[in-house]
């Protein structure tokens, strides 16, 4: 992985996580001192975060970290709904048994994030579980439909919820969904995943579990 690739990863889990403060200014040499890289890579992971809507560059300035409301955020959970959710049944059908074996190191790390309270690694390692999975569909676009999307919320209350050892729970959904793909149980899988993108709405939000009616489920 380049160091423009490890920039961006940290920068997106950082912000994703509210570490770095949503509609606060940020300059490239101030980033790249924090993760301890020269500004050059950090500026093109920025560029790279603007492009997919996580900031806004200024010029002469440094990049905004923009704001989604609730409704952005309601409308992104309604289409990974209507994305990931039957995306499950195609991943159970067509995946092979090595291939998910992969993504259970991936659940790991997700588990040890979410116990160590480790809310950037937790992101880090979620997203490459959920992508990592979509991938299996064989279907570029969907997977790069899914990142930009997980790329425009914001997790304003992830911090504390990890601090009261709510993370868990959710790390727990993701080896529940890896077992049932392996056992080929596309229904069951299919009804965890919604379950999980339903609680993960309510993390969002700072709330252990989502708030009822909060979301319109298709």
């Amino acid at each position: 992985m380049s160091l423009r690739e490890q920039a961006q990863q940290m920068i997106r889990a950082s912000i994703l996580a509210g570490e770095l403060a949503a509609g606060e200014m940020y300059s490239a040499s101030a980033l790249a001192e924090r993760l301890g890289v020269s500004p050059t890579p950090v500026r093109e992971a920025m560029l790279e975060l603007a492009n997919g809507g996580l900031v806004k560059p200024v010029r002469n300035r440094g990049f905004r970290i923009l704001t989604p409301d609730e409704a952005d955020l309601d409308e992104i959970s309604q289409l990974r709904l209507m994305l990931e959710v039957p995306s499950m049944r195609i991943v159970a059908e067509r995946a092979s048994d090595a291939d998910l074996r992969d993504l259970r190191e991936i659940v790991e790390q997700i588990e040890a994030t979410a116990a160590a309270a480790d809310v950037a690694g937790f992101l880090v390692a979620d997203r490459a579980f959920h992508l990592g999975m979509l991938e299996l569909t064989g279907n570029g676009r969907l997977v790069r439909l899914v990142a930009q999307l997980r790329d425009q919320t914001r997790i304003a209350g992830i911090s504390e919820l990890a601090r009261e050892g709510n993370l868990t729970k959710s790390a727990a959904e993701h080896r529940d969904i890896l077992d049932a793909l392996e056992q080929r149980d596309a229904a069951e899988a299919e009804t965890l995943m919604k379950r999980h993108l339903i609680h993960t709405r309510g993390i969002w939000a700072g709330r252990a579990d989502p708030e009822p009616g909060a979301i319109a489920v298709p």
